[in-house]
Order: C-alpha cells, then sequence, then structure tokens
C-alpha cells in the first residue's frame, strides 16, 4: 500500500500532539492542586523559587515547569532561566473564576480515567452509569468548568436576553434550578436578586448537601436545595424555570419539559442553558465537539441509559432540544444567546 508521508507526518504529528496533552492531563491536576499555576502568576520563577513559594520539592517542579513550557501552558524565558504565565494563560489556569476554568475542566478528565472499567463494560453491553457513581472529582470538575461561564455571563447576558425576566427577579420571582449540582447557579442568582425565592433541585443527595453548605458559607437566605429529580419536584406558581448543562444527561427529558411547562405560571419562562452544539455530526467536528462527545459518551449518555432513557447526549443541538421542549409542551422556544461552550435556550408556555 502505497503511503502519502505528506498525510502521515500531518497526522503524527497531530497524534502525538494529543499524546503530550494526554500524558499532561495529571500534570494539569498536579499544578492546581498545588497552586502552582496561582503561584506563577504572582511574578516569574525559576524552578526553585517556585518550589520554595509552594512548599514543594525543585526537582519536580522543575520537569513540571519544562512539560508545562513544552504544551505553551508556561512561558519561559532562556536567557533568565524563568518561567512565568501570561495574562491569557493566567486568566485560563489560575483564576477560578475567569470566563474559562481551565484546570477545573481536568478533574473531569480525571473521572473518566476513574471509570475507564465501567465505560469499557458498557460498551460491550449498553448498560449505564448513574451519576452518583462516579468519582466525587466529576461533581468539583463540572462546577468548576461551568460555573466560570455561569459567572461570565449569567447575569449580565444570559438572563438579560429573556424577555422581561430580569424585571420579575429584581422585583420578586419565584425560580427552580433544576439539576442544580453543588448549587453554583442557584447560589449566584440568588445574591444578585435578594428579592427573589431560589429553589435547587437534584436527585444526587451529595451535591444537594454540598450546595446547602455553599449557601450558608455564601450568607445566601434566599435559595434552598431539595433533594428531588427534574419530574416530581412539587414547587408551582414558578416565574423561572432553570436548566443548567443537565437536560442532555436526563433519562425522562420530555417529562422533565413537561414538568417544568406544569409548575410554571401561564407568563413565565424556562432557560436552557446546554452545551454548544450544531444539529449535524459534521456541525461539531472541531475542538469544542470534541471535547463534549468526549464527555458525553463517558459521562452523558451512560447516565441517561442508565435509567432507560433517550441518551441525548451533550451534542443534541438546538433542534432536537426544541423538538424535546415542544413535546414537553411549550409553545414558544428560541435561542437567546450563545458562547462558543453553550447554548441559551428560552421556551415558554
Amino acid at each position: 500500500m502505497a503511503i502519502d508521508n505528506d498525510r502521515l507526518n500531518t497526522f503524527l504529528s497531530r497524534a502525538v500532539g494529543d499524546l503530550g496533552a494526554a500524558i499532561s492531563a495529571t500534570l494539569m491536576l498536579v499544578g492546581d492542586r498545588l497552586g502552582l499555576y496561582r503561584a506563577l502568576a504572582v511574578s516569574p520563577a525559576t524552578p526553585a523559587d517556585l518550589a520554595q513559594r509552594t512548599h514543594t520539592h525543585e526537582r519536580y517542579i522543575r520537569e513540571w515547569l519544562a512539560n508545562q513550557a513544552a504544551g505553551g501552558y508556561v512561558t519561559y524565558d532562556a536567557e533568565s532561566g524563568r518561567y512565568s504565565l501570561d495574562d491569557a494563560q493566567a486568566l485560563c489556569l489560575a483564576s477560578p473564576d475567569s470566563p474559562v476554568d481551565l484546570a477545573g475542566a481536568y478533574y473531569i478528565v480525571e473521572a473518566a480515567f476513574h471509570a475507564l472499567e465501567r465505560t469499557t463494560e458498557n460498551f460491550r453491553s449498553g448498560q449505564g452509569m448513574e451519576w452518583g457513581e462516579h468519582h466525587a472529582c466529576l461533581f468539583h470538575g463540572t462546577e468548576r468548568f461551568f460555573r466560570a461561564g455561569y459567572h461570565a455571563h449569567l447575569l449580565t447576558e444570559w438572563l438579560p436576553a429573556l424577555d422581561g425576566v430580569v424585571d420579575k427577579l429584581t422585583h420578586g420571582a419565584l425560580v427552580a434550578d433544576v439539576g442544580c449540582g453543588h448549587g453554583a447557579s442557584t447560589v449566584l442568582m440568588a445574591r444578585a436578586f435578594p428579592h427573589s425565592q431560589f429553589v435547587g433541585y437534584d436527585y444526587h443527595a451529595d451535591s444537594i448537601r454540598t450546595a446547602n453548605e455553599r449557601a450558608q458559607a455564601s450568607g445566601v437566605r434566599n435559595a434552598r436545595f431539595e433533594v428531588a429529580d427534574a419530574v416530581s419536584y412539587g414547587e408551582e406558581g414558578l416565574d423561572l424555570v432553570t436548566f443548567f448543562d443537565c437536560l442532555h444527561d436526563m433519562g425522562d427529558p420530555i417529562g422533565a419539559a413537561r414538568h417544568a411547562h406544569d409548575a410554571l405560571k401561564p407568563d413565565g419562562h424556562c432557560l436552557l442553558v446546554e452545551p454548544f452544539a450544531g444539529d449535524h455530526v459534521q456541525d461539531n467536528l472541531n475542538a469544542v465537539g470534541r471535547v463534549y462527545y468526549g464527555a458525553s459518551s463517558q459521562i452523558c449518555v451512560p447516565v441517561s441509559l442508565a435509567r432507560h432513557g433517550p441518551a441525548l447526549g451533550a451534542q443534541a443541538g438546538q433542534a432536537r432540544l426544541h423538538q424535546v421542549m415542544a413535546e414537553g409542551g411549550f409553545r414558544r422556544f428560541r435561542r437567546a444567546a450563545q458562547t462558543p461552550f453553550n447554548l441559551v435556550l428560552e421556551a415558554r408556555p
């Protein structure tokens, strides 16, 4: 078989880059856990400087810094022997409240490796894996990765894009945040709108316990959290129901949409935030799609299949989500906003 050397070299270059990224994933976690990125963001450092600042061993730090510089995650100045983070690197790696908490996302990668044997068996059997069966690093990583986007966009762009919602929240509204996880989105909204009342629901009891702790620690008094799934919570007369990056995971997304529709006031709103995706596979064959298909095949699809659901997947796309919400009773549906990582959709009765 004749080999096209140009295509071979192009593929190998990409594959070696991916291999470097894969072997460096745990080192990203080391950098985050030991505060190496945060310390380096303060000022440039030699390996010895950084080891001293972070109470770590210089020999390991020397190798870590070289790995990070080879990948472009830190900057190396050969003349001074110092490493540093430029503004973009620091924003993504050393600031959990930035628009992209890249380091936090690697805890999701860690969770995928914890579940590897189960994932392999699921591919053979077609069985699923419940959210709560994953290692706890998944819950931490999911919160961090998506929380960054919420902090950057929710109050300033997404809620204002919904017709009349900010005015309702300002004067006092009743809101259900369904699939709230650790409550990052719930607490953020509650702090911004003290005259409104917020209820966070999640079927994962450990996440609800964490959400209550976070709300208490932040001093929020207008938010509470309860264990309930998306088709059984009891709140009615709601002004706003939110689903943040969770509907595609659910065992009964149409039932969740129908329950939200029935719980809303006639003039209520449903905010649906989902991973960014086009409606066709070819639309998603890009860097963001690769990340989401990876997470979807190992986390999102198994969660839905564990409950005999349709397994929408993280790349469901707007058309499929519109169909789900329409079958749930919503008559009006539109894209209100978007980011490189999220579709922001509004549904109304």
